[in-house]
């Protein structure tokens, strides 16, 4: 009978991420550096919050888009961090993590055909949800600009089917982020083409040297752009699905019936820890972004003095080192470094074929984790 099964799912494979870290439950003495899990505990003053909201009983239905208290302060949130206007009302939807957000919005905007331009290497979930809406991903390659998106390098690929295009910045794998003066360059191509963006933002809070700046805060962009967030990354919250879109009220008010009959509403006792996370915890971020830095400026001197090529991360939490001096494929050498060093790693193949000769390096791990990968890394090279 698998025969009958949609051959768009079929046609899917399991992330190679998960399957780097599935693999590392076979070596129990291996150090993994796979995950973009934050190893820092949801803040105490939000689970308090959730546990508040059980021994209330505020365990029914909320309203599909979210509680309206909730959609206020994310609302607020966006509009004193990062200059964005929308409506609680209408403009915004409290969705089952920024997956969910992402995966509603691209089912509202594409039809079959519709091409989908992608930077890459890229966090490989995107490519997934738009062959099951029947969407064409079309990558765009950033290796020659630092895996940076600029409107040189979007122009040519730009068609009459081009629906649209997706921004992740920071990015994931490579912690690269796209300044103000590259988006403007960006949204001076865009604006008033027909074509949405797909602003994916969940590590805006986790920038280290510059603020965060959205291309929906670009007024002639704000009509053709979705933002999507999050409290995984920023709250350390990632088992409690919360992520938010931002987006037009022409565009939510169809986006929120996929979002009705996919999940209904995302958990109420999740909501009620985001609304304490929004609201008290505004600069929850601070204390572990101070942490990411310092992990960041240790990995990225380890790995430069171990003779690395590499761009310096300005955001989110990877590194994303060239193996190509080794002459062996991204699985090769991450299989490898697994078998006789026992440390983990994602090949960078994971991030499409753009992604190929490199591998991805999470520093969300404590320094101790850390310093002790870096040491068997280097044993590693110098065998090689």
């Amino acid at each position: 009978m698998e025969h009958l099964i949609n051959p768009s799912v079929k046609d899917i494979q399991i992330s190679g991420i998960r399957k780097i870290a599935n693999l590392v439950s076979q070596y129990p003495d291996a150090v993994s550096l796979t995950i973009g899990q934050p190893d820092f505990p949801t803040p105490g003053h939000i689970l308090e919050a959730a546990k508040r909201a059980i021994d209330a009983g505020k365990t029914i239905y909320t309203p599909n888009p979210g509680l309206i208290e909730l959609r206020q302060a994310a609302s607020a949130f966006v509009k004193s961090k990062y200059g964005l206007e929308y409506s609680p009302e209408s403009e915004v939807i409290v969705t089952t993590g920024a997956s969910q957000a992402l995966d509603i919005t691209l089912r509202t905007i594409l039809e079959p055909g519709s091409e989908v331009l992608i930077p890459g290497p890229i966090y490989p979930g995107y490519e997934p949800l738009v062959r099951l809406c029947g969407g064409v991903p079309k990558y765009v390659d950033t290796r020659a600009s630092g895996f940076k998106l600029t409107a040189e390098l979007l122009a040519p690929h730009i068609t009459d089917q081009t629906r649209c295009i997706i921004l992740c910045y920071p990015s994931n794998p490579t912690g690269r982020v796209v300044d103000a003066q590259e988006l403007a360059a960006i949204a001076s191509l865009l604006a008033g083409k027909p074509i949405f963006v797909i602003s994916d933002e969940i590590y805006s809070e986790l920038i280290y040297d510059q603020p965060h700046v959205s291309i929906a805060a670009i007024a002639a962009m704000r009509d053709q752009t979705i933002v999507i967030n999050g409290l995984s990354k920023s709250h350390s919250m990632t088992g409690w699905r919360i992520g938010f879109a931002f987006a037009p009220a022409y565009i939510s008010k169809h986006m929120v019936k996929v979002h009705q009959y996919n999940v209904t509403c995302a958990s109420s006792i999740s909501q009620y820890a985001a609304l304490e996370a929004l609201t008290n915890g505004v600069d929850d971020a601070l204390p572990m972004k101070a942490a990411y830095m310092e992990r960041r400026d240790y990995v990225y001197g380890r790995l430069l003095e171990m003779g690395f090529e590499l761009e310096k991360p300005e955001g989110a939490f990877y590194l994303f080192p060239s193996i190509e001096r080794f002459k062996l494929s991204s699985m090769e050498f991450t299989m490898r470094l697994l078998d006789e060093q026992k440390v983990a790693v994602v090949p960078g193949d994971a991030f499409s074929s753009y992604g190929e000769g490199y591998i991805r390096i999470s520093y969300a791990y404590g320094m101790e984790v850390l310093e002790t990968a870096m040491e068997r890394l280097e044993r590693f090279i110098k065998k090689l």
